[in-house]
């Protein structure tokens, strides 16, 4: 790939407000969420975060849980996934970026996790689990591969967030509540003074993520960041539709796009 993680990910916010649904690899099967990635893309997806499956996934919910037991089950490995996006980069060219833990890149061998990342078209990684003050484990391989090692910023980051946006890569992950993964009737951070910061500090885009799933709620956030990342809502979907998703997926991704550019 000519271009660094990064410039491609920087592609998806240039358009106005990026929407960014995440999928879990496998659930209920590759097949599906291959063609699940697709529709996303077809109703104005910007950019697609792709889960690989963990046993402990420390920063997930019930529902993206449920999703990640579902693909292990299902007999889903990393190797299967790298070769998933290896197809789907045959005509998927939005920005892609993996979500998913620590311990799965260090038990596959860091420096063959980021370079494959880098081989299949992956743009960036997204580490949950992984200390802002832990990321030079990562960070000289992600340079060294050009994937963009991609940070959050909790409400508990406070007087980190300076710190962390200046060297941010890609985009930064603004998570809106303490707290997993889930839907949320009510996002109640302040999130106006979060951005401020990061914006003095860096010229990054910045998306917000955990417990978006109304179009309101994401028209909203949309008026905050540049963003808007929605996982649980879209995995409660599938968990609902399995292999018939599509439809509802389509309809439910059009629906937030459109609230996201809302004026």
């Amino acid at each position: 790939m000519s271009k660094s993680g990064t410039e491609h990910i920087k592609e998806a916010f240039v358009k106005g407000k990026a929407f960014i649904p995440f999928f879990t690899c496998g659930d209920p099967d590759l097949e599906t969420t291959g063609r699940l990635v697709r529709t996303a893309v077809e109703y104005g997806a910007d950019l697609i975060e792709l889960g690989i499956p963990f046993s402990d996934p420390t920063a997930e919910g019930p529902v993206i849980q449920g999703a990640n037991l579902r693909a292990l089950q299902g007999g889903v490995t990393t190797d299967k996934i790298f070769n998933f996006v290896k197809e789907l980069r045959k005509d998927v060219t939005v920005p892609l970026v993996f979500m998913t833990y620590a311990n799965v890149v260090f038990s596959y061998g860091a420096e063959t996790f980021i370079r494959t990342c880098w081989e299949v078209g992956i743009d960036g990684i997204i580490l949950p689990d992984l200390p802002y003050e832990e990321k030079e484990e990562f960070a000289p391989l992600c340079k060294q591969y050009d994937v963009a090692l991609i940070s959050l910023i909790a409400p508990t980051s406070e007087n980190r967030i300076t710190r962390i946006a200046k060297e941010a890569e890609g985009f930064l992950y603004i998570v809106s509540s303490l707290g997993v993964t889930g839907t949320r009737s009510e996002i109640t951070t302040d999130l106006a003074s979060m951005v401020k910061v990061v914006r003095e500090n860096t010229e990054i885009p910045c998306a917000i993520g955990f417990g978006i799933s109304t179009p309101e709620q994401a028209k909203k956030m949309a008026k905050i960041a540049d963003g808007v990342i929605v996982g649980s809502a879209v995995i409660r979907l599938i968990e609902e539709n399995g292999v018939n998703s599509e439809k509802v997926v389509g309809a439910y991704i059009e629906k937030i796009k459109n609230a996201v550019l809302e004026k």
